[in-house]
């Protein structure tokens, strides 16, 4: 973890006398001279004078946030580089602010308002390596100072939701097993039909053998048969059954005349004598 340290130099205007602006350039210069020997006390008196002229001056703040941080006084300095976002110009001097601001807190052991620090420094330069670089090991670190507790509920956690996923994976694997065996079975049975239907095409095609001719004459015949219905006679009409009775009526009348007929012959003829030997 290395904290961006970068003085504002700026050239002090040549005119006579020192305008209002030249003599906070001028403080600002003293302090970043002073701040390289690491004569941190002058170097602070240096931008607190700058601050006095013009007390929004981010680079006062911020160079006075560095000299702190270097002095180890990490309160006054993360106070001075939450200053220093407030009134940055450009995006640049928020992401430097906020990325000292993460260091400062990591210096604390405030693993959390180091990652949100060094988060919002992403937000400004997203492409800095060394402030993603301080952001992961935040991370990390707050990971690791969970109290037992809190981990073990966190481990739960984690292996209940890869429990639910595998779970997951294997339902959608069993339907997918599904579906494949009941196109499977949709298959066969297409080739069921297909070969039931080539038998009775084959059947239709070969000659039938002798066995099975007779059978299918036997059943044209019986089907060349009349049906034994009983027809209802139309009026005017006799029905079979009415005629049958008067045939057999009339030929028992026909029967008795004849045998008396027969009778009377046999009566009219002698009958020739026999002895009685």
């Amino acid at each position: 973890m290395k904290i961006k340290v970068f003085y504002f130099l700026t050239l002090m205007s040549l005119s006579f006398g020192f305008s209002q602006k030249g003599k906070i350039t001028n403080h600002i210069y003293d302090g970043n001279k002073k701040a390289e020997t690491e004569a941190y006390v002058e170097a602070e008196k240096s931008y607190r004078k700058a601050l006095s002229l013009a007390p929004e001056k981010a680079e006062a703040l911020y160079n006075l946030g560095n000299t702190h941080f270097l002095d180890k006084q990490y309160d006054e300095a993360s106070q001075r580089f939450f200053q220093t976002q407030k009134f940055a110009a450009s995006k640049e001097e928020k992401h430097q602010a906020f990325h000292n601001m993460g260091n400062v807190y990591m210096q604390k052991k405030e693993y959390q308002k180091a990652v949100e620090a060094y988060k919002n420094a992403l937000r400004n330069n997203p492409a800095d390596e060394e402030t993603r670089y301080n952001y992961a090991l935040a991370k990390e670190m707050l990971e690791n100072e969970k109290p037992p507790e809190e981990q073990e509920q966190d481990d739960k956690k984690d292996q209940q939701d890869q429990e639910d996923q595998k779970d997951q994976e294997d339902q959608e694997k069993e339907q997918d097993q599904d579906k494949e065996g009941d196109q499977e079975s949709e298959d066969e049975q297409g080739q069921d039909k297909e070969g039931d239907e080539g038998e009775e095409s084959k059947d239709e095609g070969e000659p039938k053998n002798d066995g099975d001719q007779k059978k299918d004459q036997k059943q044209n015949q019986e089907g060349d048969k009349p049906q034994d219905k009983k027809q209802t006679p139309q009026q005017g009409q006799l029905s079979p059954q009415q005629v049958q009775s008067l045939l057999e009526a009339m030929n028992n009348q026909e029967k008795k005349v004849q045998d008396k007929v027969n009778t009377k012959k046999v009566k009219g003829i002698p009958l020739r004598g026999k002895k009685d030997w």
